[in-house]
């Protein structure tokens, strides 16, 4: 799960230092420890969350209450910092003109996002292959949030993990890490079907085990679901990856197959 990848990028930080979960109901942790967020403040946390910097008291309260006059927008905000501040001292600075988390407040898809950087860069942290993300999840921030605000990140950071995905496939393949390798392509590949970036990863792992068996049944049924959504085949990369593998290297005998036949898989060369 993707809280687990979370919890070992914070593994070395003090348990007194919050960290503002996202990728699910929002919460704040401290250690093994979290804690529900009141409703009444939780568009406010992840407003701020999602900017990532100071934000201007009047432009925030315009956009987390949009409806009724100015004067009923700035009574909602400060009724939420009320709320917040008694369930949590010191995790929003506020002024008179604007609002931002304190310094030591960690927030869950900052962290994705800079170890996904680390993954896709090849510059890995000891620790940074040492947790698989397992279940959709990673992909969906804050499900059920319809914001314009929430929607453009929530597609950042679903673009964003699914090339670490791919990137980490391939490093836990060049690790001998076969097996999971393919979970990981897998994973990027049913959070998007389509996408031919995620099949080679996934190609690429089953050749590495030298499972050209499922590798051709993968790619069978990738052509499959292409034809059928838009009537194309797959790319040239896709086939030839495959095509170079020398027991997936597809054979007819000469003349006319017969009706029903299937084609022959040429046997392995004697080595």
């Amino acid at each position: 799960m993707i809280a687990d990848l979370v919890d070992s990028l914070v593994a070395g930080e003090p348990a007194s230092r919050p960290v503002l979960r996202l990728f699910d109901d929002p919460k704040i942790s401290y250690g093994r420890d979290r804690r529900d967020v009141p409703d009444g403040c939780k568009r406010l946390l992840v407003f701020l969350a999602l900017h990532r910097r100071r934000v201007d008291r009047r432009y925030a309260a315009g956009i987390l209450w949009p409806d009724g006059t100015d004067d009923r927008a700035a009574g909602n905000l400060r009724s939420a910092l009320w709320r917040l501040n008694r369930a949590y001292q010191d995790l929003v600075r506020v002024d008179r003109h604007g609002l931002a988390f304190g310094p030591d407040v960690l927030v869950d898809i900052d962290l994705v996002a800079e170890w996904a950087k680390r993954v896709i860069s090849g510059r890995l942290a000891h620790s940074d292959l040492r947790v698989v993300p397992t279940g959709n999840e990673a992909f969906d921030l804050l499900p059920g949030w319809y914001d314009d605000w929430v929607l453009v990140e929530r597609e950042r950071i679903r673009q964003r993990v699914l090339h670490a995905m791919e990137a980490m496939s391939r490093h836990l393949v060049a690790a001998g890490r076969c097996a999971e390798a393919v979970e990981v392509a897998l994973l990027a590949t049913s959070a998007d079907p389509l996408r031919e970036s995620a099949q080679i990863v996934l190609l690429e792992a089953h050749l590495a085990e030298g499972n050209w068996v499922e590798a051709r049944r993968g790619l069978d049924a990738y052509r499959g679901l292409l034809a059928r959504e838009f009537g194309i085949e797959p790319g040239t990369r896709l086939r030839a990856l495959l095509d170079a593998y020398p027991n997936a290297r597809v054979t007819r005998p000469a003349g006319p197959a017969p009706a029903g036949s299937t084609p022959r898989v040429a046997p392995t060369a004697a080595r």
